[in-house]
Order: C-alpha cells, then sequence, then structure tokens
C-alpha cells in the first residue's frame, strides 16, 4: 500500500513546488494574463458599444432616407403636376393661336373677296357704261342722220325744258 499513500516528504516538497509555482505565477503571469484579460474585455465592450451606436446610426441613416424617398417622390409628383399643367396651358395657348390666326385669315379673305367683288362691279358698270355709251352713239347717229329728225329732236327737247 506503500504505493497509493504518498509519503509525508512529498507532500511537503509538492506543497512547497506548488506554493512557490503560485507565487510565481502570481508575480510575473497572473497580472499580465489579467490585465491582457481585462484589456480584451474593455475593447470587446469597446467593439459592442461600437456596433450598438453603429447599428443606431444606420437606423436613423436609414429613416432619413425613408424621409428623403418620401420627400423626393412628393417633389416629383409636383413637378409632373406642375409639368403637366404648363402642357395643356400650352395646347389651349396653341388652340387659341391658331383659332386666332384662322379667323384673321377669314377676315382678311372676307375682305380681299369683297374688295374684288367691289373692283369686278365697277369694272362691270364701267363696261356697261361705255357699251351704254357706244350703242346711244350708234342709235342717234341713224336716228338723227338727216336734218328733219335733229331739229324735231332739238324742238322736243325744248318744250320739255320749258315745261319744267
Amino acid at each position: 500500500m506503500d504505493l497509493l499513500t504518498p509519503g509525508l516528504g512529498l507532500i511537503f516538497w509538492q506543497a512547497v513546488i506548488f506554493l512557490l509555482l503560485v507565487f510565481l505565477l502570481g508575480k510575473f503571469a497572473w497580472r499580465p494574463i489579467l490585465d491582457s484579460l481585462r484589456i480584451r474585455e474593455e475593447s470587446i465592450e469597446e467593439a459592442l458599444r461600437s456596433a450598438d451606436e453603429a447599428r443606431e446610426e444606420m437606423s436613423k441613416l436609414q429613416a432619413d432616407n425613408e424621409k428623403l424617398l418620401i420627400e423626393a417622390r412628393e417633389e416629383r409628383d409636383v413637378l409632373m403636376k406642375e409639368a403637366s399643367k404648363m402642357a395643356n396651358q400650352l395646347k389651349e395657348e396653341a388652340k387659341e393661336d391658331a383659332k386666332k390666326i384662322t379667323s384673321k385669315m377669314m377676315e382678311d379673305a372676307k375682305v380681299s373677296i369683297t374688295s374684288e367683288k367691289d373692283a369686278a362691279l365697277k369694272e362691270v358698270r364701267n363696261q356697261v357704261a361705255e357699251l351704254s355709251v357706244e350703242i346711244a352713239e350708234k342709235i342717234l347717229k341713224k336716228s338723227l342722220g338727216d336734218d328733219k329728225a335733229q331739229k324735231s329732236l332739238v324742238n322736243d327737247f325744248l318744250t320739255e325744258k320749258n315745261i319744267n
């Protein structure tokens, strides 16, 4: 059974070595290990804090982006309405201008037709007058070809004048 129970000297030296090892580890290794663990813990906490801040910033940016998208859509709708309104207004102005131009052309055509008609009537009257004078001249030459007819015409004319 000696193999199973250690001797008192062995226990003593194991305890001394263990205590010496704990002392050396405490003096030289535990503090740097604990410091590095503390630093690591702080860096993890800082990273978590940064991640939270980044998440909050991202949510703010998304909210801002949504607002910008809504504003852009509203602005687009307003611009589309204005463009449609302006297009309709331009179309109406073009129709009115076309009506004005058409009525002006119609008036000009009426004036031109009237002046041409008047000119044609005047020319017809002049031609009729010329023809009447020529016919009267020919008739008078035929009927007043002799002296007796001329004297009779002059006497009739004078008697008519005296009566009036």
